[in-house]
């Protein structure tokens, strides 16, 4: 069973998961028990198996490796940072072109740090170093130039209103989610930051996070940095569906460091402060068949059903027995592609699909 709030209740089981103390953890059960639809209490679930990649794919990607998804035509499409451009790929990994195909002036990524692709070919790039959020047209032309300060994530959303919208989460918004038209124009926003704002982790950090989209238009945000794994999901007006907020005792076992870029972007952000804490969460995907979740936090590797129950936890490794902390997941029918900078991409068996 899933809650549908009204906005103005949409975070408040949020609020009760993430502020744990030891005097309110008594309460917090009760508050489990009696709302599991609301903020779901997961289980203990062992590790099933360690995940060995079966190869490596796309070998010419790999420092900078931001993001990839599926586009028309069976085709990868590959942001890379710092760079100029996505990169375009058939399914034999033979290089296709790049959006924008004429990377000059305007049109090229500064810094992208998250892309989007919708079943016409369109190109969502969420520059941080521009300042904005970048739309291209499916002939690979700059369409629409969306302001934005510090734009982390991007994603179509796709079914009921087709692509016509792009879902974007930003460092600076003012909510988790701000959803745009394809033009540009606003058309809603979602989730307050506010509700986080105690955690013991600087705002910006606590607000940081990644968001995904399923062919039903619901909405998933996975927080960078709290110190609990949490991600939630809303439909496509914002209303919550589920809160995923777990402690993850094998988390501390090999815990993810920040790359020496994400150093240097929290030294920027912070005036040459301190380093923030390491990354919890490091990368979401959402099966397109069963609205199935797949989330990692370094070399662990969650896997959920669509109403956010945890289904089983995998360690994932490459095929010479590296550790592999993925930032990227893209889940197919039958596997996963799973990207680090600066390794790469690499190919694992869905393991929900072997038979035992």
């Amino acid at each position: 069973m899933t809650l549908a709030r009204p906005a103005g209740h949409r975070v408040w089981s949020r609020r009760g998961v993430l502020r744990v103390g030891a005097r309110g953890f008594v309460s917090l059960l009760v508050v489990l028990a009696c709302c599991a639809a609301c903020a779901r209490a997961q289980t203990d679930v062992p590790i099933l198996t360690e995940l060995l990649a079966a190869r490596r794919v796309l070998p010419d990607v790999g420092p900078g490796l931001r993001g990839v998804c599926r586009g028309p035509g069976d085709n990868y499409y590959v942001l890379s940072a710092p760079g100029a451009a996505v990169v375009i790929y058939d399914a034999s990994g033979k290089r296709l072109g790049q959006v924008p195909a004429n990377p000059a002036g305007q049109a090229a990524i500064v810094y992208g740090e998250s892309l989007s692709v919708d079943a016409s070919g369109r190109v969502a790039v969420a520059d941080r170093g521009a300042g904005g959020v970048k739309i291209y047209a499916p002939d690979g032309s700059l369409a629409v130039f969306i302001r934005a300060a510090s734009p982390e994530s991007v994603a179509f959303l796709e079914g009921v209103e087709g692509s016509e919208l792009l879902a974007v989460a930003s460092l600076s918004g003012d909510h988790l989610v701000t959803v745009y038209d394809i033009s540009g124009n606003l058309v809603r926003e979602f989730g307050d930051p506010n509700d986080v704002a105690e955690q013991p982790v600087p705002v910006h950090q606590a607000t940081a996070g990644v968001i995904a989209t399923d062919v039903s238009s619901n909405v998933y945000f996975a927080f960078d940095y709290l110190p609990e794994a949490t991600v939630l999901k809303y439909d496509r007006l914002g209303y919550a569906l589920f809160d995923i907020s777990l402690n993850i005792p094998e988390l501390g076992l090999s815990a993810p460091k920040p790359s020496q870029a994400e150093k240097d972007e929290i030294a920027r952000i912070e005036g040459g402060g301190s380093v923030a804490p390491h990354r919890v969460i490091t990368g979401m995907g959402v099966d397109p068949e069963n609205q199935d979740l797949w989330v990692s936090a370094g070399t662990l590797l969650l896997h959920f059903d669509k109403d956010g129950n945890r289904l089983a936890s995998y360690r994932t490794y490459t095929p010479g027995g590296g550790r592999l902390e993925a930032t990227t997941i893209l889940v197919e029918a039958d596997r996963l592609l799973l990207g680090t900078d600066p390794y790469g991409l690499y190919e694992f068996a869905r393991p929900d699909k072997i038979a035992h």
